[in-house]
């Protein structure tokens, strides 16, 4: 059941800030128990926290309470790990009791089938009609580290370090290993939620929450469903103008043949790459892994959006300089040599075997002047022709400090700290490796201020990442010499817009349909007899195609169904007769409705383009190059509906044979203005159908210069 009404900022903050905590099935011999007690004694909160079990009269070390009802005042929270079936007495009894906020972290809910989902069902209906919020089911709690309140039913390690970086997970054991990553990479977090199963506290509420928090700068999404699109994209365009970051791993992928089987789409386009495009049209980072998740939002929570991708880079090795250098061709940012004034200054600090270029190694030198490093960083910062720097950092010898040691490492990261906040440009810490900070910095990095992006990999990719989110931020919504967008207003035989019978269309119903809104076809003659397909083939010239007509072959090449530059009569008589005996093999005689006769287009490029009904994101746009380029070389681009005029135009521009169409050697280009016109026409025809259509499919469109005309098509409609 999802919320109907989005819950309110402050509310929120009164259930993530609580006074006083109750624990329900408080008992030693309950892991999440010990865990939550512990967790909480532990932390900074220091309300009171009341243990409740009405068959021990005590638990952890403490004396408990029978019930609910047995509270002194009014618990702030209530965190619930009872058997499922008493979940909602105890939550009855807590509301009576005056309880408004609850943590359920009982399984055997929706997740487990039917029985489960009508169960849960009833717990939020009592929670909607008693005005309580519910965080679960079937969720492990939260983690505000910026109050240091943990009520969270999975160990943690202390000390937490709170910062700007908030988790929001719809798992619950994986919200561990991030917290882990996070406290051994020195991110220091404002907010972790595990979500369970999102009954009520949804993933948009903790969001618009996160949104009115000053300390969260950046926000890490573990998705493994999208419940709340329309809510999704409202919040990612206010984190956009906020210039906070989310950043998105979403799991979970499933090939989409079951919704769009019979059109070419089907075969082509999985739910993953739906969510992924839509993602991205959002402005939301996505990534791939655990690793990449905390390393990109931390990114862009402790530097906020990068200048430029003009990237300087200084290492005390040769190898790293390797590596950044490939690493960087990889994820699209510059290499610019260093200013001949940064060079000349370089020279007087570097040892005469080095060489001043970008990246810059200073060499192994280090090892005989421990400031080498930081001296060239010094210079490389004030160089012009950098919009940020890279500094790598070693921490692989730094295990087994001395007193002593640990004091000259304090100084050099102060001293490190001084240059990163002073610098005219930023300076991004990166180690060399993806393992863990050594204990020893970890109390210099709190100190200092600093952050140290964990690994070349991670952080170069995540670089690549953020870079990106920070050119969205600088696109301005509409510019000014954008052609207006025509009003999506099409005028259509009322009765085509009525729930239709048939389950598909043929080319030549679809062609109908096309035709009212506007949108150029090749010329066609529906033909049922041998002597009107000549009669057509004379009209239009030699030579001709000839193409089945029938809402149940779908696919026509696929039964022999398409003869193509018929050049004289006997070919197209031929034709006729062989195409009609091979849906005749295929269909009843009454399911065929003609054979469709139409001139042949010898030149152009051939498109792909087809809106069809994503479950989630409703109408999508997929637009590829035709013929192998979209079935085997899988070179399409994806975009949730509406869409501008110009964004159609990127859509074609991200196509690895965009240059096909742009014009290559000595071939002609296409007009690019009228093709994203002729497209952005199809998509009004295709949001005028939503709610019955599932598959609009152009198969091909040409292009041919200023000329775009549609040459075949089909509809699906939903069942």
């Amino acid at each position: 059941m999802e919320q109907e009404k989005p819950i309110a900022a402050e509310r929120l903050k009164a259930f993530f800030h609580p006074r006083s905590i109750a624990v329900v099935g408080a008992s030693d011999e309950v892991r999440w128990s010990t865990y939550l007690v512990q967790n909480l004694k532990a932390s900074t909160f220091s309300g009171p926290l009341y243990l409740i079990n009405p068959r021990r009269p005590h638990a952890h070390g403490q004396a408990t309470l029978p019930t609910l009802s047995a509270l002194p005042e009014a618990a702030d929270l209530a965190f619930v790990m009872v058997p499922t079936s008493q979940v909602l007495p105890v939550v009855a009894e807590g509301a009576e009791r005056g309880v408004r906020h609850f943590v359920v972290l009982t399984a055997g809910f929706r997740e487990t089938g039917p029985q489960g989902e009508e169960r849960e069902r009833e717990l939020l209906a009592f929670a909607q009609a008693h005005d309580l919020l519910i965080l679960g089911p079937n969720g492990n709690g939260f983690i505000n580290a910026a109050a240091g309140i943990t009520p969270y039913g999975l160990p943690i390690n202390f000390p937490l370090r709170s910062g700007p970086v908030a988790v929001v997970l719809q798992s619950g054991a994986l919200a561990s290993a991030v917290l882990a990553f996070a406290q051994a990479h020195a991110i220091g977090l404002s907010l972790l939620v595990s979500l369970g199963n999102e009954g009520m506290i949804s993933l948009c509420d903790v969001l618009e929450y996160l949104l009115a928090d000053s300390t969260t700068r950046a926000v890490a999404l573990f998705l493994e469903s999208i419940r709340q699109p329309e809510a999704l994209r409202r919040l990612a365009a206010r984190a956009q103008a906020q210039r906070c970051a989310f950043v998105a791993l979403k799991v979970g992928r499933s090939e989409a043949g079951s919704r769009a089987a019979a059109a070419h789409t089907g075969a082509l386009v999985g739910d993953a790459a739906v969510n992924a495009a839509a993602l991205r049209q959002l402005g939301i980072i996505g990534v791939s892994s655990l690793e990449d998740l905390l390393t990109t939002t931390a990114l862009a929570a402790y530097h906020g959006p990068l200048p430029g991708r003009r990237l300087g880079a200084v290492t005390p090795s040769g190898g790293a300089c390797d590596l950044i250098a490939d690493r960087a061709q990889d994820e699209g940012l510059l290499l610019p040599e260093l200013s001949d004034r940064t060079r000349q200054q370089l020279q007087t600090v570097l040892p005469p075997f080095a060489t001043p270029h970008n990246p810059l190694d200073v060499t192994g030198y280090v090892v005989v002047d421990g400031t080498l490093q930081q001296r060239a960083l010094a210079i490389v910062r004030e160089d012009p022709q950098l919009d940020f720097v890279l500094n790598v950092v070693s921490i692989d010898g730094l295990r087994r400090p001395t007193p002593e040691s640990q004091q000259v490492l304090y100084n050099q990261y102060e001293r490190l700290a001084e240059l990163v906040h002073s610098s005219p440009r930023p300076i991004l810490l990166v180690s060399n490796s993806c393992i863990d900070l050594p204990a020893a910095l970890l109390p210099i990095i709190e100190q200092t201020g600093l952050h140290i992006i964990a690994g070349l990999e991670h952080g170069l990719r995540a670089l690549g990442r953020v870079l990106w989110w920070s050119e969205q931020l600088h696109q301005p919504q509409q510019p000014a010499t954008e052609e207006p967008e025509p009003e999506p207003v099409l005028t259509l035989d009322g009765a085509a817009l009525a729930a239709p019978d048939e389950r598909s269309w043929s080319e030549i119903q679809t062609r109908a349909l096309l035709e009212q809104a506007g949108i150029p076809l090749v010329p066609a003659q529906l033909a049922h007899t041998p002597a009107e397909a000549l009669a057509a083939a004379r009209h239009y010239g030699f030579p001709v195609a000839l193409k089945i007509q029938s809402p149940m072959i779908l696919h026509k090449s696929d039964i022999g169904g398409v003869a193509l530059n018929l050049s004289s009569e006997e070919a197209v008589a031929r034709a006729f007769e062989r195409l009609l005996s091979a849906a005749h093999q295929q269909v009843p005689a009454n399911a065929i409705e003609g054979i469709l006769v139409s001139p042949m287009r010898q030149q152009g490029s051939e498109l792909l383009v087809s809106v069809f009904t994503d479950q989630v994101w409703g109408p999508t746009l997929t637009v590829g190059l035709g013929g192998l380029w979209a079935e085997v070389l899988h070179d399409i681009a994806l975009r949730p509906l509406p869409l501008k005029r110009r964004e159609i135009r990127a859509m074609l521009e991200e196509l690895r044979g965009f240059p096909l169409l742009r014009g290559l050697r000595n071939q002609p280009g296409v007009n690019l203005e009228r093709l994203s016109a002729v497209i952005a026409q199809i998509t009004r025809l295709a949001q005028t159908l939503a709610p019955y259509l599932e598959v609009l499919e152009i198969n091909p469109l040409l292009a041919n210069g200023d000329q775009v005309e549609v040459l075949d098509a089909l509809i699906i409609w939903r069942h």
